[in-house]
């Protein structure tokens, strides 16, 4: 058991015994209270809000069950001291054996360590990148695929069973211009000068698909009607994106479990089921929408539509879920989805782009809807990447046929400062992805500050394999006060995974290795000027294998949080 989870026993332990006491009443609930790092490191080592959280449903003051409590963790061996703070927070100062013992802890549980059972064995729908298969990936998908992919490998840790989805938008016009598309390439791989008017997709990549129609069916469709070839074309080059996009989510580690057809849904008749299930609860109804804002009754003809009673669930307005010539709208399609993914999901999480924003309501409204409010729902809206290159932007637009794809930049700089990169900014904020910037060998640059870190650990072992320093086992009673900050801070990593985990922020992961990194990096630099602090000495072979095995323990922590964001941990740096 890990030292927070530890101390969150022994404070449960303690309000059960004031319970006992007649200091507490039975029953209070405890969710909310927490054992945590104080917010000023003077206080003290953990602190906990429990007076401050219990005191008020046991009818008691704050400071004084405050110090009951103080009183009963004064007794716990590894607890040097216990003060309490203000009107009832209550810090403890344990002794450094405690800390030495998490080391221990850290090593001993290695890859393992940080993982938890808070998911409980749930399962977690995460659906993310979900671009249209209209071509290969571009970086505008490369930070919801990251995002989404590393939320994932969260959930997993915590234990909870997740399933990975991408839907596929095969069902709108957008696959229509495709197939457009591509029977200009099927064309002009049969030897017809061809030229792509405005508004279908110019890329070559559609050339390898018309090549392949050429071979299987001749000049079969040349002159014909397009009622005959669009739903084949259509088929054909939606199958062959689909080989394109999994192979260029491949080059960032990122497979998923499920891909589900917008098409195969409505062909199976998915949304009338969803409409007939919300008839019946009274949720839609045939009604008719108010005139768009500025148009004038001559330019508005009313016309009765099946609209979802969203406004019961928040919405601004009642949202339809069918077109005036029957097809489904998105958000009807959508919402069958939805149901369809709650049927083997207990949470449902969607990963956005920030400009299906305004569309959040209306779905969050529906999946309530549908599931009677007991699916937990969740949409992480994740901001557009800004490329840049010598300072100036890249354009990225695929109708024009010239845009970075995700390919072209993994290639470039690598899968791993790619998907690192992706999660340094918090996903609703906006971000500049500098291809030099990227690169660097600098601690601006959180990927290689990181990188770094491993690799110096790494190189530790292999210097003291080289002076002859055998380090089978270790005193870690040699490690003093000053060694014994970055064990505090690495023993944080498991309430760091939980309460990113908990939020849905992959991010904090990043932030908090870039955070270790600089105080083991601070730590190996003070070697510089005071010899002492190195983490090698020859002459000193016990404190030597002392600090190795710190460094170890650091280590297994930047790389149980690398894997978690699917970043490899270097050895060496190049």
């Amino acid at each position: 058991m890990t030292l927070y989870a530890r101390f969150a026993a022994h404070l449960n332990l303690a309000l059960d015994a004031l319970v006992l006491a007649g200091n507490l009443p039975a029953g209070l609930e405890r969710r909310a209270v927490t054992v945590e790092p104080p917010r000023d490191a003077t206080h003290g080592d953990l602190a906990t809000n429990a007076a401050m959280v219990l005191a008020k449903p046991a009818g008691t003051n704050p400071r004084a069950l405050a110090e009951k409590i103080a009183a009963e963790l004064q007794k716990l061996d590894e607890v040097s001291g216990v003060s309490v703070a203000g009107p009832g927070f209550i810090n403890l100062t344990l002794n450094e054996d405690a800390w030495r013992g998490e080391l221990s802890e850290i090593l001993n549980a290695g890859e393992t360590y940080g993982r938890s059972s808070m998911g409980e064995g749930s399962t977690v729908n995460v659906e993310y990148v979900s671009a249209n298969p209209t071509g290969p990936m571009h970086m505008g998908h490369c930070r919801g695929a990251v995002v989404g992919d590393a939320l994932a490998s969260l959930l997993e840790f915590v234990g909870h069973k997740v399933i990975r989805e991408y839907y596929v938008n095969d069902a709108g016009g957008q696959v229509d211009v495709l197939a457009r598309s591509a029977q200009l390439r099927y064309r002009e791989a049969l030897g017809e000068t061809i030229e792509i008017p405005e508004g279908l997709y110019p890329g070559e990549y559609l050339k390898p698909i018309g090549a392949k129609l050429a071979a299987e069916y001749g000049d079969k469709f040349v002159g014909a009607p397009e009622n005959e070839w669009l739903a084949l074309f259509r088929k054909e080059a939606v199958a062959a994106m689909l080989v394109m996009i999994r192979d260029d989510l491949a080059l960032l580690g990122i497979h998923h479990d499920l891909f589900s057809s917008e098409a195969e849904l409505q062909a199976a008749g998915k949304p009338e089921q969803a409409e007939a299930w919300l008839r019946e609860r009274g949720f839609v109804y045939d009604g008719v929408l108010e005139a768009p804002k500025g148009e004038t009754p001559e330019d508005w003809e009313p016309v009765e539509l099946p609209l979802f009673r969203s406004t019961q669930f928040g919405d601004d307005q009642d949202r339809p879920i069918k077109k005036s010539n029957g097809s489904w709208t998105y958000f009807g399609a959508d919402l069958a989805y939805h149901f369809q993914k709650a049927q083997s999901a207990d949470q449902l999480i969607d990963i956005w782009g920030a400009d299906h924003a305004g569309t959040v309501k209306r779905i969050v409204a529906a999946v309530q809807a549908l599931t009677g409010g007991e699916t937990k729902f969740d949409v992480k809206l994740v901001q557009m990447v800004r490329l840049l290159r010598a300072g100036e932007p890249v354009k990225m637009s695929k109708r024009s046929g010239n845009f970075i794809t995700l390919a072209d930049v993994v290639n470039e700089v690598g899968k791993d400062v790619v998907r690192f990169t992706m999660l340094t900014r918090k996903a609703d904020a906006q971000m500049d992805f500098d291809f030099a910037k990227v690169v660097e060998a600098s601690k601006d640059n959180p990927v290689f500050y990181v990188q770094y870190a491993h690799a110096r650990v790494h190189s530790l072992h292999r210097k003291a394999e080289e002076a002859g320093i055998a380090c089978g086992s270790a005193d870690l009673s040699l490690l003093d006060t000053e060694d014994l900050v970055l064990v505090k801070l690495a023993a944080q990593f498991p309430r760091v995974v939980e309460g990113a985990a908990s939020a849905r922020e992959p991010h904090r992961i990043a932030f908090y290795l870039y955070d270790l990194a600089a105080v083991f990096h601070a730590q190996w630099n003070a070697g510089n000027d005071r010899p002492e602090r190195r983490y090698l000495l020859a002459d000193q072979p016990a404190l030597t294998c002392a600090r190795l095995f710190l460094a170890r323990g650091i280590g297994q922590i930047i790389r149980n949080g690398l894997a978690l964001m699917g970043v490899e941990a270097v050895q060496e740096m190049h």
